[in-house]
């Protein structure tokens, strides 16, 4: 059971977290470069943000939500 933990272990630091790796290296020659990762997680997050405003904001001009205080059982 230890022999596949430490396989485990063995392909994430050697083989997985090679790119990682390379983007460490890089933080002295340029930092954002070496923030990739970061800019492309915040880029999706944004982007999903501004998808999810823009069918909120679809739905509520359609006007199909009841917006009667008692519509909803957990506000009664």
């Amino acid at each position: 059971m230890k022999d596949l933990f430490e396989g485990i272990a063995w392909l994430f630091t050697e083989i997985l977290f090679i790119p990682y790796d390379a983007l460490r290296s890089l933080q002295d020659e340029s930092w954002a470069l070496a923030n990739l990762m970061n800019w492309i997680f915040m880029i999706i997050c944004v982007a999903a943000l501004v998808y999810w405003m823009l069918q909120l904001k679809k739905f509520n001009e359609n006007d199909e939500e009841d917006r009667d205080p008692k519509a909803h059982s957990f506000l009664g």
